[in-house]
Protein backbone atom coordinates (compact mmCIF):
# COMPACT_ATOMS: atom_id res chain seq x y z
CA UNK A 1 0.00 0.00 0.00
CA UNK A 2 1.27 3.45 -0.88
CA UNK A 3 2.65 5.48 2.01
CA UNK A 4 0.21 8.28 1.32
CA UNK A 5 -2.65 5.85 1.52
CA UNK A 6 -1.45 4.62 4.86
CA UNK A 7 -1.96 8.10 6.21
CA UNK A 8 -5.55 8.29 5.11
CA UNK A 9 -6.84 6.67 8.29
CA UNK A 10 -6.55 10.01 10.03
CA UNK A 11 -8.01 12.05 7.20
CA UNK A 12 -11.60 11.99 8.54
CA UNK A 13 -10.37 14.02 11.51
CA UNK A 14 -9.13 16.66 9.09
CA UNK A 15 -12.38 16.63 7.13
CA UNK A 16 -14.38 16.81 10.33
CA UNK A 17 -12.43 19.88 11.37
CA UNK A 18 -13.27 21.46 8.03
CA UNK A 19 -16.90 20.41 8.23
CA UNK A 20 -17.27 21.89 11.70
CA UNK A 21 -16.19 25.21 10.27
CA UNK A 22 -19.67 25.34 8.81
CA UNK A 23 -20.89 25.97 12.33
CA UNK A 24 -18.04 28.21 13.38
CA UNK A 25 -17.80 31.23 11.07
CA UNK A 26 -15.60 34.25 11.47
CA UNK A 27 -17.01 37.07 13.55
CA UNK A 28 -18.09 39.95 11.36
CA UNK A 29 -16.72 42.46 13.83
CA UNK A 30 -13.34 40.71 13.94
CA UNK A 31 -12.58 39.71 10.36
CA UNK A 32 -15.17 40.44 7.70
CA UNK A 33 -13.54 38.23 5.08
CA UNK A 34 -10.37 36.56 3.93
CA UNK A 35 -8.85 38.34 0.93
CA UNK A 36 -8.75 35.78 -1.86
CA UNK A 37 -7.43 36.54 -5.32
CA UNK A 38 -9.20 34.57 -8.04
CA UNK A 39 -8.14 34.01 -11.62
CA UNK A 40 -8.96 31.46 -14.29
CA UNK A 41 -6.76 29.84 -16.88
CA UNK A 42 -7.92 29.60 -20.48
CA UNK A 43 -8.58 25.88 -20.02
CA UNK A 44 -11.11 26.59 -17.27
CA UNK A 45 -8.99 25.81 -14.20
CA UNK A 46 -9.73 28.17 -11.30
CA UNK A 47 -7.03 29.44 -8.93
CA UNK A 48 -7.68 30.74 -5.38
CA UNK A 49 -4.73 32.61 -3.85
CA UNK A 50 -4.21 33.87 -0.29
CA UNK A 51 -0.83 35.52 0.32
CA UNK A 52 0.74 35.14 3.76
CA UNK A 53 4.20 36.72 3.37
CA UNK A 54 5.12 36.07 6.99
CA UNK A 55 5.22 32.33 6.33
CA UNK A 56 8.08 30.20 5.00
CA UNK A 57 5.80 27.61 3.41
CA UNK A 58 2.83 27.28 1.08
CA UNK A 59 -0.16 25.05 1.78
CA UNK A 60 -1.14 23.94 -1.69
CA UNK A 61 -3.81 21.70 -3.12
CA UNK A 62 -6.56 21.21 -5.62
CA UNK A 63 -10.08 19.88 -5.58
CA UNK A 64 -11.79 17.86 -8.27
CA UNK A 65 -15.52 18.55 -8.39
CA UNK A 66 -16.37 14.87 -8.35
CA UNK A 67 -17.35 12.38 -5.68
CA UNK A 68 -19.47 9.33 -5.15
CA UNK A 69 -22.63 11.21 -6.16
CA UNK A 70 -21.28 11.49 -9.71
CA UNK A 71 -21.04 7.73 -10.08
CA UNK A 72 -23.73 5.27 -11.11
CA UNK A 73 -24.54 1.65 -10.28
CA UNK A 74 -21.80 -0.47 -11.80
CA UNK A 75 -18.95 1.95 -11.09
CA UNK A 76 -19.56 2.90 -7.45
CA UNK A 77 -16.28 3.54 -5.63
CA UNK A 78 -14.52 4.86 -8.74
CA UNK A 79 -14.06 8.39 -7.37
CA UNK A 80 -12.37 7.00 -4.26
CA UNK A 81 -10.27 4.63 -6.37
CA UNK A 82 -8.84 7.63 -8.21
CA UNK A 83 -7.76 9.06 -4.88
CA UNK A 84 -5.43 6.06 -4.71
CA UNK A 85 -4.42 6.03 -8.37
CA UNK A 86 -3.32 9.66 -8.47
CA UNK A 87 -0.20 8.78 -6.48
CA UNK A 88 0.97 6.09 -8.91
CA UNK A 89 3.09 8.41 -11.02
CA UNK A 90 3.55 9.56 -14.59
CA UNK A 91 5.77 8.59 -17.56
CA UNK A 92 8.67 10.31 -15.78
CA UNK A 93 7.84 9.41 -12.17
CA UNK A 94 7.46 5.90 -10.83
CA UNK A 95 9.17 3.71 -13.43
CA UNK A 96 12.55 2.84 -14.90
CA UNK A 97 11.09 1.65 -18.22
CA UNK A 98 7.98 3.49 -19.34
CA UNK A 99 7.79 1.60 -22.66
CA UNK A 100 7.55 -1.79 -21.01
CA UNK A 101 5.41 -0.30 -18.25
CA UNK A 102 2.70 0.72 -20.74
CA UNK A 103 2.94 -2.62 -22.55
CA UNK A 104 2.32 -4.44 -19.27
CA UNK A 105 -0.71 -2.24 -18.53
CA UNK A 106 -2.18 -3.14 -21.95
CA UNK A 107 -1.51 -6.86 -21.44
CA UNK A 108 -3.09 -6.73 -17.97
CA UNK A 109 -6.20 -5.13 -19.44
CA UNK A 110 -6.62 -7.95 -21.98
CA UNK A 111 -6.43 -10.54 -19.21
CA UNK A 112 -8.83 -8.62 -16.99
CA UNK A 113 -11.36 -8.42 -19.82
CA UNK A 114 -11.33 -12.21 -20.05
CA UNK A 115 -11.86 -12.43 -16.29
CA UNK A 116 -14.78 -10.01 -16.56
CA UNK A 117 -16.33 -12.28 -19.18
CA UNK A 118 -16.11 -15.16 -16.71
CA UNK A 119 -17.74 -13.02 -14.01
CA UNK A 120 -20.48 -12.10 -16.48
CA UNK A 121 -21.33 -15.79 -16.92
CA UNK A 122 -21.10 -16.40 -13.17
CA UNK A 123 -23.56 -13.55 -12.55
CA UNK A 124 -25.93 -15.13 -15.05
CA UNK A 125 -25.66 -18.43 -13.21
CA UNK A 126 -26.25 -16.61 -9.95
CA UNK A 127 -29.52 -15.19 -11.29
CA UNK A 128 -30.59 -18.69 -12.32
CA UNK A 129 -29.67 -20.21 -8.97
CA UNK A 130 -26.56 -21.94 -10.28
CA UNK A 131 -24.33 -20.48 -7.54
CA UNK A 132 -24.65 -18.57 -4.30
CA UNK A 133 -21.83 -16.10 -4.96
CA UNK A 134 -20.58 -15.18 -8.44
CA UNK A 135 -17.28 -14.07 -6.90
CA UNK A 136 -16.66 -17.10 -4.65
CA UNK A 137 -12.87 -17.65 -4.77
CA UNK A 138 -13.39 -21.36 -4.09
CA UNK A 139 -15.54 -21.72 -7.23
CA UNK A 140 -13.07 -20.28 -9.73
CA UNK A 141 -12.79 -22.08 -13.03
CA UNK A 142 -9.51 -23.55 -14.25
CA UNK A 143 -9.40 -20.86 -16.92
CA UNK A 144 -9.82 -18.11 -14.33
CA UNK A 145 -7.07 -19.56 -12.16
CA UNK A 146 -4.73 -19.65 -15.14
CA UNK A 147 -5.61 -16.08 -16.13
CA UNK A 148 -4.95 -14.92 -12.57
CA UNK A 149 -1.53 -16.59 -12.65
CA UNK A 150 -0.69 -14.78 -15.88
CA UNK A 151 -1.91 -11.51 -14.39
CA UNK A 152 0.14 -11.99 -11.21
CA UNK A 153 3.26 -12.59 -13.30
CA UNK A 154 2.66 -9.28 -15.08
CA UNK A 155 2.14 -7.52 -11.73
CA UNK A 156 5.47 -8.82 -10.48
CA UNK A 157 7.23 -7.80 -13.69
CA UNK A 158 5.76 -4.32 -13.47
CA UNK A 159 6.85 -3.97 -9.87
CA UNK A 160 10.40 -4.88 -10.88
CA UNK A 161 10.59 -1.75 -13.05
CA UNK A 162 8.64 0.51 -10.72
CA UNK A 163 10.21 3.07 -8.41
CA UNK A 164 8.04 2.58 -5.37
CA UNK A 165 6.54 5.71 -3.78
CA UNK A 166 8.65 8.00 -5.96
CA UNK A 167 5.96 10.68 -5.98
CA UNK A 168 6.03 10.82 -2.20
CA UNK A 169 9.83 10.61 -2.03
CA UNK A 170 10.35 13.59 -4.33
CA UNK A 171 8.14 15.79 -2.17
CA UNK A 172 9.60 14.54 1.10
CA UNK A 173 13.14 15.09 -0.17
CA UNK A 174 12.21 18.66 -1.01
CA UNK A 175 10.84 19.34 2.48
CA UNK A 176 7.17 18.73 1.72
CA UNK A 177 4.92 17.50 4.52
CA UNK A 178 1.36 16.44 5.22
CA UNK A 179 0.64 15.06 1.76
CA UNK A 180 -2.81 13.52 1.74
CA UNK A 181 -6.06 13.20 -0.15
CA UNK A 182 -9.71 12.58 0.60
CA UNK A 183 -12.96 11.68 -1.13
CA UNK A 184 -16.52 12.52 -0.12
CA UNK A 185 -19.88 12.21 -1.83
CA UNK A 186 -19.27 15.54 -3.55
CA UNK A 187 -15.55 16.16 -4.02
CA UNK A 188 -12.03 14.77 -4.08
CA UNK A 189 -9.16 16.88 -2.77
CA UNK A 190 -5.36 16.56 -2.74
CA UNK A 191 -3.04 18.69 -0.64
CA UNK A 192 0.45 19.16 0.78
CA UNK A 193 2.57 21.86 2.44
CA UNK A 194 5.83 22.74 0.70
CA UNK A 195 8.66 25.20 1.41
CA UNK A 196 8.03 28.50 -0.33
CA UNK A 197 11.08 28.03 -2.55
CA UNK A 198 9.74 24.67 -3.77
CA UNK A 199 6.43 25.98 -5.10
CA UNK A 200 7.50 25.58 -8.72
CA UNK A 201 8.26 21.92 -7.98
CA UNK A 202 4.67 21.59 -6.78
CA UNK A 203 3.36 23.12 -10.01
CA UNK A 204 5.44 20.72 -12.08
CA UNK A 205 4.53 17.64 -10.01
CA UNK A 206 0.81 18.34 -9.91
CA UNK A 207 0.51 19.35 -13.55
CA UNK A 208 2.44 16.23 -14.57
CA UNK A 209 0.17 13.86 -12.70
CA UNK A 210 -2.95 15.68 -13.91
CA UNK A 211 -1.85 15.92 -17.53
CA UNK A 212 0.08 12.66 -17.86
CA UNK A 213 -1.13 10.14 -15.28
CA UNK A 214 -0.08 6.52 -15.56
CA UNK A 215 -2.52 4.28 -13.72
CA UNK A 216 -0.05 1.51 -13.04
CA UNK A 217 -1.13 -1.20 -10.60
CA UNK A 218 -4.76 -0.26 -11.33
CA UNK A 219 -6.18 -3.68 -10.53
CA UNK A 220 -3.85 -4.25 -7.60
CA UNK A 221 -4.96 -0.94 -6.14
CA UNK A 222 -8.56 -1.91 -6.76
CA UNK A 223 -7.87 -4.89 -4.50
CA UNK A 224 -6.36 -2.52 -1.92
CA UNK A 225 -9.60 -0.55 -1.93
CA UNK A 226 -11.56 -3.76 -1.36
CA UNK A 227 -9.33 -4.50 1.61
CA UNK A 228 -9.87 -0.94 2.85
CA UNK A 229 -13.60 -1.53 2.59
CA UNK A 230 -13.25 -4.74 4.58
CA UNK A 231 -11.25 -2.99 7.27
CA UNK A 232 -13.37 0.15 7.57
CA UNK A 233 -16.82 -1.23 6.94
CA UNK A 234 -17.10 -4.97 7.21
CA UNK A 235 -14.73 -5.50 10.17
CA UNK A 236 -16.04 -2.75 12.44
CA UNK A 237 -18.97 -3.41 14.78
CA UNK A 238 -21.37 -0.89 13.24
CA UNK A 239 -19.83 -0.38 9.79
CA UNK A 240 -22.10 -2.71 7.82
CA UNK A 241 -25.21 -1.40 9.54
CA UNK A 242 -24.25 2.25 9.07
CA UNK A 243 -23.87 1.54 5.37
CA UNK A 244 -27.29 -0.11 5.31
CA UNK A 245 -28.78 2.84 7.17
CA UNK A 246 -27.43 5.26 4.54
CA UNK A 247 -28.92 3.16 1.75
CA UNK A 248 -32.25 3.08 3.58
CA UNK A 249 -32.28 6.80 4.37
CA UNK A 250 -31.61 7.99 0.81
CA UNK A 251 -34.40 6.57 -1.31
CA UNK A 252 -33.55 7.95 -4.74
CA UNK A 253 -30.46 10.12 -4.32
CA UNK A 254 -26.94 8.89 -5.26
CA UNK A 255 -25.84 9.57 -1.68
CA UNK A 256 -27.36 6.14 -1.02
CA UNK A 257 -24.25 4.19 -2.02
CA UNK A 258 -20.99 4.24 -0.04
CA UNK A 259 -18.02 6.35 -1.09
CA UNK A 260 -15.83 3.24 -0.99
CA UNK A 261 -18.22 1.51 -3.41
CA UNK A 262 -20.24 -1.69 -3.48
CA UNK A 263 -18.15 -4.92 -3.48
CA UNK A 264 -19.70 -6.29 -6.68
CA UNK A 265 -18.80 -3.07 -8.54
CA UNK A 266 -15.23 -3.01 -7.26
CA UNK A 267 -14.74 -6.54 -8.61
CA UNK A 268 -15.43 -5.58 -12.21
CA UNK A 269 -14.57 -1.88 -12.70
CA UNK A 270 -12.32 -1.68 -15.75
CA UNK A 271 -9.42 0.61 -16.51
CA UNK A 272 -11.27 1.82 -19.60
CA UNK A 273 -14.16 2.95 -17.42
CA UNK A 274 -11.64 4.70 -15.19
CA UNK A 275 -9.98 6.41 -18.17
CA UNK A 276 -13.35 7.71 -19.41
CA UNK A 277 -14.28 8.91 -15.92
CA UNK A 278 -10.94 10.66 -15.52
CA UNK A 279 -11.25 12.44 -18.88
CA UNK A 280 -14.62 13.82 -17.81
CA UNK A 281 -14.09 14.76 -14.17
CA UNK A 282 -10.35 15.44 -13.87
CA UNK A 283 -10.22 17.89 -16.76
CA UNK A 284 -8.93 21.35 -15.75
CA UNK A 285 -12.37 22.90 -16.25
CA UNK A 286 -13.57 20.75 -13.31
CA UNK A 287 -10.67 21.58 -10.96
CA UNK A 288 -9.88 24.39 -8.51
CA UNK A 289 -6.42 25.10 -7.05
CA UNK A 290 -5.92 26.74 -3.64
CA UNK A 291 -2.64 28.25 -2.41
CA UNK A 292 -2.13 29.83 1.01
CA UNK A 293 1.31 31.03 2.06
CA UNK A 294 4.42 32.92 1.05
CA UNK A 295 4.40 33.53 -2.69
CA UNK A 296 4.30 36.32 -5.24
CA UNK A 297 0.96 36.43 -7.02
CA UNK A 298 2.41 37.42 -10.39
CA UNK A 299 4.96 34.61 -10.27
CA UNK A 300 2.22 32.12 -9.33
CA UNK A 301 0.09 33.20 -12.27
CA UNK A 302 3.05 32.77 -14.60
CA UNK A 303 3.78 29.28 -13.24
CA UNK A 304 0.10 28.34 -13.42
CA UNK A 305 -0.03 29.28 -17.11
CA UNK A 306 3.27 27.53 -17.81
CA UNK A 307 2.39 24.23 -16.10
CA UNK A 308 -1.37 23.88 -15.64
CA UNK A 309 -2.14 25.91 -18.77
CA UNK A 310 -0.68 23.18 -20.99
CA UNK A 311 -3.41 20.71 -19.96
CA UNK A 312 -6.26 20.81 -22.50
CA UNK A 313 -9.82 21.53 -21.47
CA UNK A 314 -12.10 18.51 -21.30
CA UNK A 315 -13.87 17.60 -24.52
CA UNK A 316 -17.24 17.52 -22.75
CA UNK A 317 -18.40 19.28 -19.61
CA UNK A 318 -19.18 17.02 -16.63
CA UNK A 319 -22.89 16.15 -16.48
CA UNK A 320 -25.05 17.48 -13.68
CA UNK A 321 -26.33 15.29 -10.86
CA UNK A 322 -30.05 15.51 -11.61
CA UNK A 323 -31.73 12.86 -9.43
CA UNK A 324 -33.53 14.50 -6.52
CA UNK A 325 -34.41 12.77 -3.26
CA UNK A 326 -38.04 11.68 -3.15
CA UNK A 327 -40.12 13.13 -0.34
CA UNK A 328 -40.23 10.70 2.59
CA UNK A 329 -43.82 9.89 3.55
CA UNK A 330 -43.37 7.56 6.53
CA UNK A 331 -40.83 6.87 9.25
CA UNK A 332 -38.08 4.38 8.43
CA UNK A 333 -36.56 2.22 11.14
CA UNK A 334 -33.61 -0.17 11.37
CA UNK A 335 -32.89 -2.35 14.40
CA UNK A 336 -29.49 -4.02 14.59
CA UNK A 337 -27.55 -6.18 17.04
CA UNK A 338 -23.77 -5.84 17.09
CA UNK A 339 -20.67 -6.18 19.20
CA UNK A 340 -20.96 -2.55 20.26
CA UNK A 341 -22.17 -0.12 22.88
CA UNK A 342 -25.99 0.26 22.58
CA UNK A 343 -26.70 3.47 20.67
CA UNK A 344 -29.18 5.31 18.49
CA UNK A 345 -29.16 7.54 15.42
CA UNK A 346 -32.17 9.67 14.47
CA UNK A 347 -31.83 11.34 11.07
CA UNK A 348 -34.00 13.84 9.20
CA UNK A 349 -33.97 15.05 5.60
CA UNK A 350 -33.05 18.74 5.57
CA UNK A 351 -31.33 21.03 3.07
CA UNK A 352 -28.17 21.22 0.94
CA UNK A 353 -25.17 23.54 1.03
CA UNK A 354 -25.99 27.28 1.17
CA UNK A 355 -29.75 26.71 1.37
CA UNK A 356 -31.42 29.58 3.23
CA UNK A 357 -32.42 27.26 6.10
CA UNK A 358 -28.97 25.72 6.52
CA UNK A 359 -27.77 28.60 8.71
CA UNK A 360 -30.54 28.15 11.28
CA UNK A 361 -29.94 24.38 11.30
CA UNK A 362 -26.24 25.00 11.99
CA UNK A 363 -27.11 27.24 14.92
CA UNK A 364 -29.51 24.58 16.20
CA UNK A 365 -26.72 22.01 16.22
CA UNK A 366 -24.56 24.43 18.21
CA UNK A 367 -27.32 24.88 20.78
CA UNK A 368 -27.31 21.14 21.26
CA UNK A 369 -23.57 20.34 21.16
CA UNK A 370 -20.55 20.91 23.36
CA UNK A 371 -20.03 20.92 27.10
CA UNK A 372 -22.52 23.74 27.53
CA UNK A 373 -24.97 22.36 24.98
CA UNK A 374 -28.38 20.98 25.83
CA UNK A 375 -27.60 17.36 24.97
CA UNK A 376 -24.58 17.15 27.26
CA UNK A 377 -26.37 18.92 30.09
CA UNK A 378 -29.52 16.82 29.89
CA UNK A 379 -28.48 13.36 28.64
CA UNK A 380 -24.89 13.05 29.89
CA UNK A 381 -24.87 15.09 33.12
CA UNK A 382 -28.55 15.38 34.00
CA UNK A 383 -30.25 12.06 33.28
CA UNK A 384 -26.87 10.23 33.09
CA UNK A 385 -28.19 7.95 30.36
CA UNK A 386 -25.62 8.77 27.64
CA UNK A 387 -21.85 8.48 27.54
CA UNK A 388 -21.90 10.76 24.50
CA UNK A 389 -24.55 12.68 22.59
CA UNK A 390 -24.29 14.97 19.59
CA UNK A 391 -26.28 16.43 16.73
CA UNK A 392 -25.29 18.01 13.47
CA UNK A 393 -26.41 19.36 10.14
CA UNK A 394 -24.69 17.80 7.12
CA UNK A 395 -25.26 20.01 4.08
CA UNK A 396 -24.05 18.14 1.03
CA UNK A 397 -23.81 19.74 -2.37
CA UNK A 398 -27.12 18.27 -3.53
CA UNK A 399 -29.03 17.32 -0.37
CA UNK A 400 -28.74 17.49 3.40
CA UNK A 401 -29.56 15.72 6.63
CA UNK A 402 -29.58 16.38 10.36
CA UNK A 403 -28.61 13.58 12.75
CA UNK A 404 -28.91 13.06 16.49
CA UNK A 405 -26.54 10.34 17.80
CA UNK A 406 -25.97 9.01 21.30
CA UNK A 407 -24.40 6.03 23.07
CA UNK A 408 -25.91 4.60 26.23
CA UNK A 409 -24.44 4.74 29.69
CA UNK A 410 -25.04 2.17 32.41
CA UNK A 411 -28.36 0.34 32.07
CA UNK A 412 -29.92 2.89 29.72
CA UNK A 413 -31.38 1.64 26.45
CA UNK A 414 -31.38 3.13 22.93
CA UNK A 415 -35.14 3.63 23.18
CA UNK A 416 -34.63 5.77 26.29
CA UNK A 417 -32.06 7.88 24.45
CA UNK A 418 -34.47 8.27 21.56
CA UNK A 419 -37.26 9.39 23.88
CA UNK A 420 -34.94 11.87 25.58
CA UNK A 421 -34.08 13.33 22.17
CA UNK A 422 -37.74 13.86 21.31
CA UNK A 423 -38.21 15.58 24.64
CA UNK A 424 -35.34 17.99 23.96
CA UNK A 425 -36.63 18.54 20.45
CA UNK A 426 -40.09 19.48 21.71
CA UNK A 427 -38.55 22.05 24.05
CA UNK A 428 -36.91 23.74 21.07
CA UNK A 429 -40.06 23.55 18.95
CA UNK A 430 -42.44 24.82 21.64
CA UNK A 431 -40.52 26.98 24.11
CA UNK A 432 -38.80 30.31 23.42
CA UNK A 433 -35.02 30.02 23.13
CA UNK A 434 -33.49 32.38 25.71
CA UNK A 435 -31.73 35.33 24.09
CA UNK A 436 -28.72 34.87 26.35
CA UNK A 437 -28.29 31.23 25.30
CA UNK A 438 -28.50 32.12 21.62
CA UNK A 439 -26.04 34.96 21.99
CA UNK A 440 -23.58 32.74 23.84
CA UNK A 441 -23.71 30.21 21.00
CA UNK A 442 -23.07 32.93 18.43
CA UNK A 443 -20.12 34.27 20.41
CA UNK A 444 -18.56 30.80 20.63
CA UNK A 445 -19.13 30.26 16.95
CA UNK A 446 -17.46 33.54 16.02
CA UNK A 447 -14.43 33.04 18.27
CA UNK A 448 -13.79 29.51 17.03
CA UNK A 449 -13.89 30.57 13.41
CA UNK A 450 -11.44 33.41 13.89
CA UNK A 451 -8.85 30.95 15.24
CA UNK A 452 -9.31 28.56 12.34
CA UNK A 453 -9.01 31.22 9.68
CA UNK A 454 -5.58 32.13 11.01
CA UNK A 455 -4.22 28.65 10.27
CA UNK A 456 -2.94 28.58 6.66
CA UNK A 457 -3.28 24.83 6.25
CA UNK A 458 -6.89 24.70 7.38
CA UNK A 459 -7.66 27.86 5.42
CA UNK A 460 -6.47 26.09 2.26
CA UNK A 461 -8.61 23.09 3.15
CA UNK A 462 -11.64 25.33 3.59
CA UNK A 463 -11.13 26.96 0.22
CA UNK A 464 -10.98 23.57 -1.49
CA UNK A 465 -13.76 22.01 0.56
CA UNK A 466 -16.28 24.80 0.04
CA UNK A 467 -15.41 25.24 -3.61
CA UNK A 468 -15.94 21.51 -4.03
CA UNK A 469 -19.38 21.89 -2.49
CA UNK A 470 -20.19 24.67 -4.91
CA UNK A 471 -18.89 28.07 -3.80
CA UNK A 472 -15.75 28.99 -1.87
CA UNK A 473 -17.20 32.45 -1.06
CA UNK A 474 -19.36 30.71 1.55
CA UNK A 475 -16.31 31.04 3.79
CA UNK A 476 -16.68 34.83 3.68
CA UNK A 477 -20.47 35.16 3.54
CA UNK A 478 -21.44 32.59 6.17
CA UNK A 479 -20.83 34.77 9.20
CA UNK A 480 -23.30 37.55 8.41
CA UNK A 481 -26.06 35.08 7.55
CA UNK A 482 -25.44 32.92 10.61
CA UNK A 483 -25.14 35.75 13.09
CA UNK A 484 -28.46 37.04 11.73
CA UNK A 485 -30.28 33.81 12.68
CA UNK A 486 -33.04 34.47 15.21
CA UNK A 487 -34.61 32.26 17.86
CA UNK A 488 -37.73 32.18 15.69
CA UNK A 489 -35.69 30.90 12.75
CA UNK A 490 -34.37 28.01 14.86
CA UNK A 491 -37.86 27.09 16.02
CA UNK A 492 -39.22 27.32 12.49
CA UNK A 493 -36.67 24.87 11.00
CA UNK A 494 -37.08 22.50 13.97
CA UNK A 495 -40.81 22.34 13.30
CA UNK A 496 -40.45 22.16 9.52
CA UNK A 497 -37.93 19.34 9.17
CA UNK A 498 -38.03 17.35 12.43
CA UNK A 499 -41.30 15.52 11.88
CA UNK A 500 -41.98 11.80 12.50
CA UNK A 501 -42.68 11.06 8.83
CA UNK A 502 -39.40 12.74 7.79
CA UNK A 503 -37.10 10.74 10.03
CA UNK A 504 -35.19 7.47 9.95
CA UNK A 505 -34.12 5.76 13.17
CA UNK A 506 -31.30 3.25 13.67
CA UNK A 507 -31.01 1.48 17.03
CA UNK A 508 -28.07 -0.71 17.94
CA UNK A 509 -28.30 -3.20 20.80
CA UNK A 510 -25.46 -5.31 22.11
CA UNK A 511 -25.24 -8.81 20.69
CA UNK A 512 -25.84 -11.46 23.34
CA UNK A 513 -22.55 -12.44 24.96
CA UNK A 514 -20.62 -9.48 23.56
CA UNK A 515 -18.45 -7.48 25.92
CA UNK A 516 -18.70 -3.72 26.16
CA UNK A 517 -16.20 -1.85 23.99
CA UNK A 518 -13.14 -0.60 25.82
CA UNK A 519 -11.70 2.81 24.96
CA UNK A 520 -8.34 4.42 25.76
CA UNK A 521 -8.26 6.87 28.62
CA UNK A 522 -9.64 10.25 27.63
CA UNK A 523 -11.90 9.13 24.77
CA UNK A 524 -15.07 9.23 26.87
CA UNK A 525 -14.20 12.79 27.92
CA UNK A 526 -14.23 14.13 24.35
CA UNK A 527 -17.19 16.16 23.14
CA UNK A 528 -19.96 14.42 21.20
CA UNK A 529 -19.10 14.79 17.50
CA UNK A 530 -15.36 14.53 18.08
CA UNK A 531 -15.81 11.50 20.35
CA UNK A 532 -17.88 9.69 17.72
CA UNK A 533 -15.29 10.37 15.03
CA UNK A 534 -12.38 9.28 17.24
CA UNK A 535 -14.13 6.03 18.18
CA UNK A 536 -14.73 5.31 14.50
CA UNK A 537 -11.03 5.90 13.78
CA UNK A 538 -9.95 3.66 16.65
CA UNK A 539 -12.24 0.84 15.49
CA UNK A 540 -10.58 0.99 12.09
CA UNK A 541 -7.06 1.20 13.49
CA UNK A 542 -7.65 -1.89 15.60
CA UNK A 543 -7.85 -3.84 12.35
CA UNK A 544 -4.42 -2.68 11.14
CA UNK A 545 -1.73 -5.33 11.46
CA UNK A 546 1.13 -3.51 9.72
CA UNK A 547 3.58 -1.84 12.11
CA UNK A 548 5.05 0.32 9.33
CA UNK A 549 1.58 1.55 8.47
CA UNK A 550 0.91 2.50 12.08
CA UNK A 551 4.29 4.24 12.36
CA UNK A 552 3.42 6.30 9.26
CA UNK A 553 0.31 7.46 11.11
CA UNK A 554 2.41 8.44 14.11
CA UNK A 555 4.59 10.53 11.79
CA UNK A 556 1.51 12.19 10.34
CA UNK A 557 0.23 13.06 13.80
CA UNK A 558 3.55 14.74 14.53
CA UNK A 559 3.15 16.79 11.35
CA UNK A 560 -0.42 17.78 12.23
CA UNK A 561 0.13 18.55 15.90
CA UNK A 562 1.25 22.15 15.48
CA UNK A 563 -1.55 23.06 13.06
CA UNK A 564 -4.40 21.14 14.67
CA UNK A 565 -7.39 23.32 15.60
CA UNK A 566 -8.15 23.83 19.31
CA UNK A 567 -11.01 21.32 19.45
CA UNK A 568 -8.54 18.56 18.57
CA UNK A 569 -5.88 19.40 21.16
CA UNK A 570 -7.10 16.53 23.37
CA UNK A 571 -7.37 14.10 20.45
CA UNK A 572 -3.72 14.02 19.37
CA UNK A 573 -2.32 12.61 22.66
CA UNK A 574 -5.03 9.91 22.73
CA UNK A 575 -4.23 8.83 19.18
CA UNK A 576 -0.49 8.93 19.82
CA UNK A 577 -0.84 6.74 22.91
CA UNK A 578 -3.12 4.28 21.14
CA UNK A 579 -0.80 3.96 18.14
CA UNK A 580 2.24 3.56 20.37
CA UNK A 581 0.55 0.81 22.37
CA UNK A 582 -0.68 -0.90 19.19
CA UNK A 583 2.80 -0.86 17.65
CA UNK A 584 4.29 -2.31 20.83
CA UNK A 585 1.59 -5.00 20.92
CA UNK A 586 2.15 -6.07 17.31
CA UNK A 587 5.94 -5.93 17.64
CA UNK A 588 5.81 -8.15 20.72
CA UNK A 589 3.54 -10.62 18.90
CA UNK A 590 5.92 -10.73 15.93
CA UNK A 591 8.82 -11.33 18.27
CA UNK A 592 6.96 -14.12 19.99
CA UNK A 593 6.30 -15.88 16.71
CA UNK A 594 9.94 -15.99 15.74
Amino acid sequence: MHTVMRRRFLLPLLLLSVATLAVAPVAAETVTSVPVEVFNLDNGMKMLLVERPEMTTVSAGWVAHVGAANERPGITGLSHLFEHMMFKGTPTIGTTDIKRDLEIIAEQEMIQEQIRQIYREQRRQYRLGGNDDPFDPEARTDKQIELEKQFTALVEEQRSIMIKDEFDKIYTGAGGSGMNAGTTNDLTLYFITVPANKLELWFWMESDRLGNPVFREFYSERDVVQEERRMRTESTPTGKYAEQFEAMFWESHPYSWPVVGWPSDLKVISKQQADDYYATYYAPNNLTVALVGNFDSDQVKAMAKKYFGRIPRGETDPPDVVTLEMEQLAEKRMMAECDCQPQVDVRYHTVPFMHADSYALDILSELLNGRTGRLYKELVLGKEIASSASAGQDSGKYAGSFTFSAETKGDATPSRLESAWYMELRKIQELPIPARELEKVKNNVAAGSFRRLQNPFFLALQLMFYDGLGDWTYMNSWSDKTLAVTAEDVQRVAKKYFTPENRAVATYTRLAGADAEQWPEGVEDLEGQVQVMVKTQLRQLRQVQDVAQLQALVDQLQEQKASAPPEFKDVIPIMEKFLSDRIAELSAADGGDQ
